[in-house]
């Protein structure tokens, strides 16, 4: 989370009275004076005391923020519509302007990527359905239908969509977060823009899907039909991945409904306390978790972190 600063100075000033670990105020002379005359300081008029005035920008929470006209500064009416002591500066209004321009840049980023990913997975499921139309269609112009093929097909989509998260897991912890750090640590730290380098590694997870669904879907047989299937396997993991981890987890755009089912809310907490790194990184999978957590014994924090995004989620 980001986070802007922004320090004032009023022309307000205090006194401070008698410290008590001083001891007794010594007598003189001066006491025997009225209070008036003893307190007077020719330059407290003059002293101008620091004051902060803290501006917070949040980058992944909303805020609400005070539009202030400018004919108002200098002033600002309490609640009798007269005017209070707390002053309105430039830097307060500069403080609301660098909260308007951060929420309006962090609208703008995630409407880059829900229009990136809509066209994604509508290009990408319609390309598969039809291909998986016309490829058995074509098998089955000799009046002849392939059952083994077919059923090849499907259960190796299925083996591949599943083998796709044993696989995530091991990269993510033995190269992702190894070897290729340098471009995984941009998912781990504030993003700056609708994308972050490692989508990278989304588009080449996509290479090999491509490859075998194009294979596939050009030639007959057992095997080009367990090519297919395993490209189509990979094809469905990558959408799955990328509406709950890019959409539930880290709210890169809104995912509706299956925020409220309640297996793929604990994913999302498991992987929220990944980014904690309060079990060395633990889980390194996406839909297994879950498991991976009740294995190091971190059920509580689970359970306390899905507590706290329901929470988030209600207001």
């Amino acid at each position: 989370m980001a986070a802007a600063i922004a320090v004032a100075s009023s022309s307000r000033s205090f006194r401070l009275g008698r410290m008590p670990f001083l001891g007794q105020k010594p007598t003189s002379r001066t006491s025997q004076f009225p209070s008036s005359i003893r307190n007077f300081d020719p330059l407290v008029r003059f002293r101008r005391t620091p004051r902060l005035t803290v501006c917070f920008v949040a980058g992944d929470q909303k805020l609400e923020t005070k539009v202030v006209d400018n004919n108002d500064v200098g002033s600002n009416p309490g609640p009798s519509g007269e005017d209070s002591d707390e002053e309105i500066t430039p830097v307060m209004l500069s403080c609301n302007r660098v909260v308007e321009e951060k929420m309006a840049r962090k609208k703008s980023e995630r409407f880059t990527y829900l229009v990136a990913a809509i066209m994604s997975t509508f290009g990408i499921t319609s390309m598969a359905v039809m291909a998986v139309y016309y490829r058995f269609s074509w098998q089955m112009e000799g009046g002849e239908v392939p059952f083994v093929e077919m059923f090849g097909t499907f259960a190796l989509s299925v083996g591949a969509a599943v083998g796709m998260e044993y696989w995530a897991r091991w990269a993510h912890e033995a190269l992702w977060h190894a070897s290729l750090w340098h471009m995984h640590e941009s998912h781990h730290k504030p993003r700056e823009g609708p994308f972050e380098l490692n989508d990278v590694f989304a588009i080449i997870n996509a290479v090999p899907a491509i490859a075998l669904l194009n294979y596939g879907f050009f030639h007959k047989g057992i095997v080009p039909g367990l090519c297919f299937g395993a490209g189509l396997g990979i094809t469905v993991f990558g959408m799955a991945y990328m509406f709950v981890h890019d959409g539930l987890v880290h709210k890169r755009f809104q995912v509706g409904p299956i925020a409220n089912v309640p297996y793929l809310r604990r994913v999302a907490a498991a992987h929220q306390l990944h980014h904690t790194e309060k079990f060395n990184g633990v889980p390194y999978g996406l839909f297994l978790g879950p498991k991976e957590l009740e294995e190091v014994g971190g059920m509580e924090e689970l359970e306390k972190e899905i507590q706290r995004r329901i929470k988030l989620y209600n207001k």
